[in-house]
């Protein structure tokens, strides 16, 4: 049966969209904000960075930088 779609039964679909997951989850994308602020700041910084300065960044201290 050429050109004609494949179907899948209902217990396939279902195990297939348990896997299927889109990135909705909003403390989750906060986390990769605050990890990706991080890296940068490392990046950028010629010596590792204080205590104080990733306190700054995660906006944690005074002088929030996010």
């Amino acid at each position: 049966m050429e050109g004609t779609a494949p179907t899948h039964t209902c217990e396939e679909r279902a195990l297939h969209d348990q896997f299927d997951v889109t990135l909705e989850d909003s403390d989750l994308l906060g986390e990769v904000e605050l990890t990706t602020n991080l890296i940068i700041a490392a990046t950028e910084s010629d010596q590792p960075l204080s205590t104080a300065e990733i306190d700054r960044i995660l906006g944690l201290a005074p002088g929030l930088e996010n």
